[in-house]
């Protein structure tokens, strides 16, 4: 069988000619034009050959009979099947983790971040109020106050820390949060060691720990542009 003459074209024909050839046929020849299923098969096998750049090459050199090259075209074209299908799949899967990521940033770490702000950015201000006068009672409350005020936002981060899965692209950012959740922590926990005793090392220690969780707070914020794709 001459695929050339199948389709009504010369040897020499262009791909672009090739394929306008195939069209015109198919619209001719299609059964649900009133053509018949031998006609069509015909024209999709000489079509599934002649397109394809290596098997055109191998059916004008005459190293593989047009059988062997149709069974190839099947074979090719199921190959290129399944990589459409598992490329369509790792799409749908990416915009899944995607979505996922988008909902994690938005329910976890946004309000997590927006609450340590509100731990970290006052503190600067609160320590220099208290400095006036440690030992005053009516300054020593309002800095217990904003102690207070700040375990409960803890407690809360906790909650929304807990309160979903973290997606597996973003494990190692969540962690970052955590240690960051950690040093704030800590650095309360000290501070008020402080107010119990006027132990200078806590306030210090405490001091430090929150300096240091601003900076990791600040980190986490650059990174977070680059998960976030």
């Amino acid at each position: 069988m001459d695929l050339y003459k199948v389709l009504g074209v010369n040897s020499q024909a262009s791909s672009t000619e090739i394929k306008a050839a195939y069209r015109k046929l198919v619209k001719q020849h299609h059964p649900d034009a009133g053509g018949n299923k031998e006609s069509i098969l015909s024209i999709n096998a000489a079509w599934e050959i002649l397109r394809d750049k290596d098997l055109r090459k191998a059916y004008d050199l005459k190293n593989i009979d047009s059988h062997d090259l149709a069974m190839e075209a099947k074979e090719r074209g199921f190959r290129n099947a399944q990589a459409s299908a598992a490329a369509n799949q790792a799409k749908v899967k990416a915009n899944a983790s995607g979505h996922e990521l988008t909902e994690w940033l938005k329910d976890v770490y946004i309000p997590i971040d927006r609450l340590l702000g509100q731990i970290i950015n006052p503190f600067p201000a609160e320590l220099k109020a208290l400095s006036a006068d440690p030992y005053d009672d009516t300054l020593m409350e309002a800095f217990c106050t904003y102690l207070e005020a700040s375990q409960k936002k803890l407690a809360k981060i906790e909650n929304i820390y807990r309160s979903k899965t973290t997606p597996e692209f973003a494990k190692g950012f969540s962690l970052s949060l955590y240690h960051c959740l950690s040093q704030v922590q800590d650095a309360c926990n000290e501070i008020e060691r402080y107010t119990m005793g006027y132990v200078d090392s806590y306030l210090h220690d405490g001091s430090e720990m929150l300096r240091e969780a601003k900076r990791r707070r600040s980190l986490l914020k650059q990174e977070r542009l680059r998960i976030n794709v």
